[in-house]
């Protein structure tokens, strides 16, 4: 509860302008029993980015391990998770865009850790393409960051009640992916 309410609070007010007393009303308890918890605020926002940033490096080199074809069928079930994922926990998404800023160094240097993680998962997975031929792309690098950050700022503007799917987005950002690597048609 201490949680979620943190994570609805810093999404309408941003860390800076969420008081302990909002999580607290937010989770139906004390600021005291938060401290129970969490030492500080600081402590919440940290636990929120890092188990984010956890939760969907698990969830990505699942989906490219899951897929043992082509590096286009990888690059294609990592770019469905990975806009699934920040189009069906969007609040977590934009806390993560937004508010590094806001951690302090340990946090800052936990979060971009395991950003880098993240983004090898993506850019190996290019550099293996264009090293099969599968994939065209003479900026293998820029094509992986601008892939993810295509599947990255859809959490800034999806809604749910919107023209498509969390599903129908991910297969649209599959195609634009593949596009952006120049993904030869063969594969």
């Amino acid at each position: 509860m201490i949680v979620a309410s943190a994570v609805h609070n810093f999404t309408e007010r941003g860390y800076h302008g969420t008081s302990m007393r909002d999580i607290a009303r937010g989770a139906d308890v004390t600021v005291a029993s938060i401290y129970h918890h969490f030492p500080a605020k600081q402590d919440i926002l940290r636990d929120i980015m890092v188990s984010t940033m956890r939760d969907i490096l698990e969830q990505t080199r699942a989906s490219v391990a899951a897929v043992e074809t082509t590096a286009a069928t990888r690059l294609g079930a990592l770019m469905r998770t990975w806009v699934l994922f920040h189009t069906t926990r969007r609040s977590e998404a934009l806390i993560g865009a937004s508010e590094l800023r806001s951690l302090d160094d340990r946090g800052r240097r936990l979060v971009i850790g395991l950003r880098d993680e993240q983004e090898a998962v993506f850019r190996i997975l290019v550099e293996e393409g264009v090293t099969t031929g599968e994939f065209g792309t003479a900026h293998p690098l820029e094509a992986a960051r601008a892939v993810i950050n295509m599947g990255y700022s859809i959490a800034a503007w999806y809604r749910p009640d919107g023209e498509a799917s969390p599903e129908e987005m991910a297969e649209r950002y599959c195609d634009l992916a593949l596009a952006t690597v120049s993904a030869s048609p063969a594969h």
